[in-house]
Parts: C-alpha cells; structure tokens; sequence
C-alpha cells in the first residue's frame, strides 16, 4: 500500500475543498508515491511525534492539525516547526493534516464531541454555501436507467438522509450527425427526433469530476449534452459547529460536571449559569468563538468550545452559557475518530495513536 492509498481514502471522507482558506490541509511532507510501513494518527505533528513515528516504524502522521500554517522562510531548526519538519525529511517520515476539512463534516470533529455528549438531532450550526451542484443531462428514454444509476453511484443524488435522488421529465431532443459521425440513433446526415428524459440531479461541488466521468461513461451518445450549475443552497451536513438536543434536560452545573469527567479537564471557563435547565447544546472544537452567534440564533442553551476571548463571553448576553473546555482537551478525541476510521478502510494495516500528549497548555491548580 502506498502513503498515497491512505491519503486517497482519506480524501474521500473529508475533502481537501472544504478546508477553510487560511488553513493548509494536505500532505506537508514526504513522498505520496513510498511504501506505506505504518500509520501514526495525533492531534499535531511535533518534533515528539515525529521521533514516536520513528520510533514505531510509521513513515506516515496523520495529525488534525498542518504543522505549517504560513510558509517557511528558512529551515534551520531553530523552532518545534523546523525540528519537525527537517527531522521527518531526514528520516523520510510523511507528514499529513486533516483540519478544518475535517471540522466541516457533520460527522468529523464536532460530530464526536456532540456523540460523546450524547447529543441527538444533530445538524450543522453554520452550514456552507457554495458547496452544491446540479447536473443537467439528455438521455433516450432506453438508456435512462442505466446513465441515472452510474450518476447515484458515483455521489450524485444525495440530498440529507435521503440518496438516489433525482427529477426527470419526457421530451424529444433534435440532432443532425455530420459526415464522420457515428450516431448511435438515426442517420447521418439526417434531421433525427428522440424520445429523450432530462435528468437533473444535486451533487457536492468535489464531485464534479467523478461525476462527469460516471455520465460519459455510461452515456450512449458520442456527443453527450449536459450542464453544470453553481447551487447557491446551503449544504445541511457540510459546515462549522454542530448543535442537537441532550435526551432529557439537565442543570447547567450537572452538564459542567460530565464534561469535566468525559474529557478529563482540570477546569472548565464559562458565563453565568442559567437558572432553566439545559435541553439544546451546541459545539464547536477548537476556537468557536466566531460562533457564538449561530449558537445563539439556534436556540443553544449551552455552546461549549474553546479559546474564547474576554469581550467574547459577553456576547452571551445572558441568554445561553458558554462553556471554554480547551482547545487540546476538545479536539482529542480526533485521535480516536482518525483511528477508527482507518482501521475501519485498511483492517490488516498497523494503525497507532500516539501515546504523546501536545497539549503545550498546563495549569497551576
């Protein structure tokens, strides 16, 4: 198997697209092209990870979060950064970040925080615009079925918890073959009318490519007829943060407390405590201060996160709790997801999670 194979079924469950723009998600270093040896999955990818890579044999790390977020000017090993980075080279160690294309899907990042919380009905808190499709097609009527499957197949047609979903109407398309054409109905050089079905069917923008391909391929005609178009429809499971409902409501003080327990955290930073119990809950891990807002426009009771800002917690406005649990503290159990995930696509290949805890946070208790 090679390091590519991995970064492949990787793409698959959080594409590179869905990154945010400031992020810098991919493969950092290493070639895609070696002999995968063994997987190590962490939340970063310091000089200590890499040296447990090399210590357990793994010439591939897989971190949520990109060891280079701007570029480098030099690389000299006078930071954790360059360390890392020069010793993964040296030891020919690939270094690859599943961030924020990771906290975009519903059931990435945020979707295991909102499980280990035992939240139901979840949803995206902000959902992504600009992240739809649609696919226009003409095809005859006795070839519809299968060109509509291909589509289904390749990722088209999946529109919330439903799939294979598409619109078609009857008609009758006109062409007229030219002289080196080989039509597959009528005659060349003659007016030819079809009984023909439009198809049109929704897809994610990072699809498109699978798609077309899917259409060609199963499409009759030498000359296949379609459209693109940008769906301007916000994509439900595609998005910041996630929000749902406990199974019953608690007090605010007894939320805090499982909190403290699930994630192990020595403290927990919030607003006032509300008095009415806690029924809705939103999330978000790592810094979800830029959230505040969805959280509050949704009906969150409690929005649990991290890295907030003082001014920040007063846009609480005494209408929901903000709950700050740290950022390493919220985003660790990543580690577990990334394992669970690999593990499920590659059963006979060594899959580890690091035994190294990054958190660069302590606190004087």
């Amino acid at each position: 198997m090679k390091i590519k194979d991995v970064i492949a079924t990787l793409e698959v469950m959080a594409p590179p697209s869905l990154q945010e723009g400031y992020d810098n998600a991919g493969l950092i270093a290493g070639d895609e092209n070696a002999t995968c040896t063994g997987i190590l999955v962490s939340l970063d990818a310091t000089p200590a990870i890499v040296d447990e890579a090399i210590q357990k044999r793994c010439n591939l790390v897989v971190s949520h979060h990109p060891i280079i977020f701007a570029g480098l000017k030099k690389v000299t090993g006078k930071n954790y950064v360059q360390k890392a980075i020069i010793n993964s080279i040296k030891n020919e160690i690939a270094l690859y970040a599943i961030h924020t294309n990771l906290d975009n899907i519903v059931n990435g990042v945020n979707g295991r925080i909102a499980s280990l919380i035992g939240l139901q009905n979840i949803s995206v808190l902000a959902p992504k615009e600009n992240q739809l499709k649609k696919l226009y097609t003409f095809v005859p009527v006795s070839d519809a079925d299968k060109v509509r499957q291909a589509i289904h197949d390749a990722g088209g047609g999946h529109i919330g918890n439903y799939e294979d979903c598409s619109f078609n109407v009857e008609g009758f398309g006109t062409f007229k073959g030219g002289v080196e054409t080989n039509p597959y109905v009528g005659q060349r050089g003659e007016l030819h009318r079809e009984h023909e079905i439009k198809i049109e069917v929704i897809f994610p923008a990072w699809l498109e490519g699978r798609i077309v391909k899917a259409l060609l391929s199963s499409h009759p005609y030498e000359e296949v007829a379609y459209d693109i178009i940008r769906l301007e429809n916000r994509f439900s499971t595609i998005g910041s943060g996630v929000i749902g409902d406990l199974p019953r409501p608690v007090d605010a003080g007894a939320l805090l407390s499982m909190l403290k327990e699930r994630f192990g955290l020595p403290v927990i930073r919030h607003t006032e405590l509300l008095k009415e119990p806690v029924s809705r809950v939103a999330v978000c891990g790592g810094a979800g201060g830029f959230l505040i807002s969805n959280a509050l426009a949704a009906n969150a009771d409690m929005f649990i996160t991290s890295d907030i800002k003082y001014h920040e917690f007063f846009d609480a406005n005494d209408k929901m709790v903000i709950a700050d649990i740290g950022h390493y503290e919220s985003e660790q159990f990543t580690i577990n997801l990334l394992q669970e995930f690999l593990e499920q696509k590659f059963p006979t290949f060594a899959v580890l999670k690091t035994e190294v805890n990054t958190n660069p946070v302590r606190y004087f208790l």
